[in-house]
Parts: structure tokens; sequence; C-alpha cells
């Protein structure tokens, strides 16, 4: 049966679908990158909340690429409904159709009915999920302004190609209105994401409108926000599965996990929903929550995957099925991250840590090395790296994250051999792949990446730590370097 506003009524019995009347529904919210994501996330938590009754708030879908045409054809043939596929660790499969999307814009196409939907006076909040490409800031953390959508965008206000093009001509017509502006709401994994976008935002105002910018810094909020759930990309199996089990046609199904979790900054001027009836944490400081995802759990996703990739895994559940690299992650939780983490209100770390491992083991997750591995070069400064600084500041123990930067190298050199093509995808990958075949001759050339390793290679403890790491996995192979590190 095809997914659709008619089927509803007629879909499996066992499938939660929407009970609320959608085409009374007002677009207070508009999200911009409608991925995986963002469907398994906020949009989900929305129509927890309009299920529950409390809210008559629906999402209006942006998409500014050229590649969201197929995601908008798909979507609108299904009236905008998608089916969230929760897989259970016992294999348990549980599907819902997902209503709080009612509409999806693609600026490309139709560039006026975006300004014009954001700076319609209903919209209230402008969330983002464009990963953290999308925030056009170099590797100092600069704002790119010579990027040619950039320069596009100061010359042809009303096409924007870039989101901070088109927050800004929104905003711009809100103000010449006399209008309050909207909430902008990154949900991105950017620590400190509502300040970063704020930051760029502001940057490309400045060029694009001075007197606007001073109205955005002092007037609209940007909330800080941490945000998780696994969201593998949906595979043609999951879409078989789905009809075969449940008998829906779904062009564009969404799977994740069952763990969910969104902490945020109670910062909304305009009004928001009350999210925390149905799980959002709201808090003041957002920080030690990004901290400790950041550090637990992103920082184990880059060290199983590199290590995961070099063993010949292909996928998160593979690995942690591994006894040398399942305890190997404990240990690194536990002695490397846990001591260097500030108390986390409502939050037994502990317990946060065995959870993980949980999420991790999950067979039917299937999450790909390649994904979680995916742009590494921008990832492990944030993930891995403070940590390893952390600690060899403080003098503690940092060997297993040490270790993980050493087997980073290893997989750059091997990139390409047989067994090993296109296991990283990194925008930075043949620069990275020429420093690690380098290290041969040179053992610091692959540290010489400052923008990436900072300081490092100038700590005689790290690079002693890291070169004997390196010679052992090159020469014993990467099975009898973990088995090592372990005694």
């Amino acid at each position: 049966m095809q997914l659709n506003e008619k089927n509803i009524p007629n879909l499996h019995s066992g499938i939660v679908k929407p009970g609320y009347g959608r085409a009374a529904l007002s677009h207070a919210i508009v999200h911009i990158g409608i991925g995986g994501f963002h469907r398994a996330h906020l949009a989900f938590y929305q129509d927890q909340l309009l299920s529950s009754g409390t809210s008559d708030w629906a999402i209006c879908g942006i998409g500014m690429r050229p590649e969201d045409a197929r995601m908008h054809e798909i979507l609108k043939r299904q009236d905008f409904l998608y089916t969230l596929m929760v897989k259970h660790p016992e294999g348990r499969l549980e599907p819902g159709v997902i209503g709080s999307i009612t509409d999806f814009i693609l600026t490309f196409q139709h560039p006026e009915q975006a300004i014009a939907k954001l700076a319609d006076a209903f919209t209230r909040i402008v969330s983002l999920t464009i990963t953290e490409g999308g925030y056009n800031f170099d590797e100092h953390g600069a704002f790119i302004a010579d990027n040619a959508n950039v320069q596009w965008d100061i010359q042809n206000r009303n096409a924007p190609k870039t989101v901070f093009g088109l927050l800004a001509a929104a905003l711009q017509l809100r103000k010449s209105k006399g209008q309050p502006p909207f909430t902008v709401m990154s949900c991105d994994n950017i620590q400190n994401n509502g300040d970063m976008c704020k930051r760029m935002l502001l940057s490309f105002t400045r060029l694009f409108d001075p007197e606007l910018a001073g109205w955005i810094e002092k007037e609209v909020a940007f909330p800080n926000c941490m945000v998780d759930r696994i969201t593998p990309v949906t595979t043609t199996e999951d879409i078989q599965k789905l009809q075969q089990q449940f008998g829906i046609e779904d062009g564009w199904p969404v799977t994740c996990e069952p763990f969910i979790q969104w902490v945020l900054e109670d910062h909304f001027p305009g009004g928001r929903p009350r999210w925390e009836q149905v799980g959002v944490q709201f808090v003041k400081e957002i920080a030690p929550y990004e901290k400790m995802k950041l550090r637990l759990l992103n920082g184990s996703h880059i060290l199983l995957s590199v290590i995961g990739l070099l063993y010949g895994y292909r996928t998160v559940d593979e690995v942690l099925r591994d006894s040398d690299i399942r305890e190997l992650l404990i240990r690194f939780m536990a002695t490397e991250v846990m001591p260097i983490l500030d108390p986390v209100e409502g939050i037994d770390l502990n317990d946060y840590q065995d959870s993980l491992i949980e999420r991790f083991s999950n067979a039917y997750i299937k999450d790909q090395l390649t994904r979680v591995a995916s742009e590494s070069t921008a990832k492990m400064p944030k993930f891995l790296i403070p940590t390893v600084k952390d600690q060899l500041d403080r003098g503690g123990d940092a060997e297993k994250a040490i270790f993980g930067l050493a087997a980073w190298c290893v997989l750059f050199e091997r990139e390409g051999e047989p067994g090993f093509e296109n296991v990283l995808i990194d925008e930075q990958r043949d620069k990275m792949k020429e420093r690690a075949m380098n290290s041969t001759e040179d053992p610091l050339a692959f540290l010489s990446h400052t923008l990436v390793f900072g300081d490092l290679m100038q700590n005689e403890k790290f690079v002693k730590i890291y070169q004997s790491h390196l010679d052992r996995i090159r020469t014993q192979g990467i099975q009898s370097a973990v088995q090592y590190l372990l005694q």
C-alpha cells in the first residue's frame, strides 16, 4: 500500500500513525536540511507532541541543494509522510508513520517561496541540519567570505544559494515590516552550535547589510543544543523489509536506534513547543552535555572506526563483537575520558558509558564504519585529540587515544590498497595519505599537519608513545598491537 494521507486509516494495525488532523496545522517551524537525522529526531519529537494534542505547530522543510530534489519528489508523492523504523537490539522492528512535516520547498526552484515562508510572521523557529560544511568556516573557524556562493548571495539577494543568504534575506524582510525575528536553532553536531551559527550569520550579514547585522546581533536568539540518535543511511533492504513485513510502500523511510536525546538551552523569545513533555531536556548551560557526548560517544565512535577498518570490519556492531576492541573501548572511556569530564546534571556517566557500548553493539543498525570515519580529518581535532591533550596536560593516561591516532596514520597509508578502497571518505584524503606515506621515513610527517594536531609533535611524551604504537602496528599488525596494548 502506497504511503499517503488517504491510506493512513488502512495501514497495518501494528503501525503507530498520526492521529491528528494535519491539514489544520500551521508552519511555525521551518527546517533547513530534511535528511535522515532530522526525520529521526526533531520531526519525531514534534510528531510525538502533535499526537499528545498539546501543539499545532507543523514543520515546513527547506532543501537548498539539487540533491534534495529526489527527497522532495518522494515526500511530496507521500503527502510528506514517511516511516520511521526503530531497530531494537533484540531484532524487533518498530515502524511508525511521522506526520509532522507537511510541506517542503526547494530554494533553487522557488527561492521567493522559501524567503516568504521564513519571513511569515507565524514562523517562530528556523532549525538547521546542514552538516558542518554548511556553516562555511575554515580550519581556523573563520567565515570564508570569498566562497563563490557567498559572493553570489550578496549580489543576488532574492535567489540565495547558502543558508546564510536565505536567513539574511528573510530576516531583512521581517525587520523592514517591523516584525520580531524567528529563533535560529542549529541541530548540527558542532560544539556550541548556536554560537557558531550566530557568528557565521553575522559574518555574512556584515557583508550583506551591516545595519541588519546589528539588528540580528541584538534581537535574534541562537540556542545551543546537543542532539543524539544513531541514524544510518537507508538501504534498499530497509525499504523491502518495510514492504514485506508491514505492507507499506515508502520511497524513503528512515532507520534509527531506540535511543534518542536532545538537550537544549531554553532561549526562544518567540515561543516554542513544549518539547519537555516528550523528553527533551532544557538546561541553562549546554557545555557539560556537549563535552560528554563529543568525548565519550563521538570520540569512541571515531576510535573504533579507524581500528575496525584496519581489522577489515565494515560495521560498528562487527567491531563490538571483537572482544579485544570492545575491551579497548571500555578502558578508553573509563580511564582516559571519564576522569576529564565535568559533572553532568541528570546523567550518571557510568550508565551513559554502558549505554554507549549497548548502542554500538546493536546488530540491526548496521552503521557503516566508512560513514562514522568520513571526514575524519575534521572529526579528530574535535572528538579524540582534545582528550589526548587534556590527559597529557594533567599527566594522565592517553595510551588508547594515542593508539587510535597511530592506527589512523596506518589506515591512511593503506587507503586504496586491495580491501581498503575508499575506506576513508575525506576532503583531505590525498594530502593526509601523502603525509602518512612520508612518515615511514620521517615518523613525524603525519603529525606535521598543525591544523589537525596542533603542537602535539612538540610533546616528547606524546611522540614517544605515538611512535611506539605506529611501529608496532606496522611490524606486528593491528590485532597484535591491540592485544599488546591490553596487557
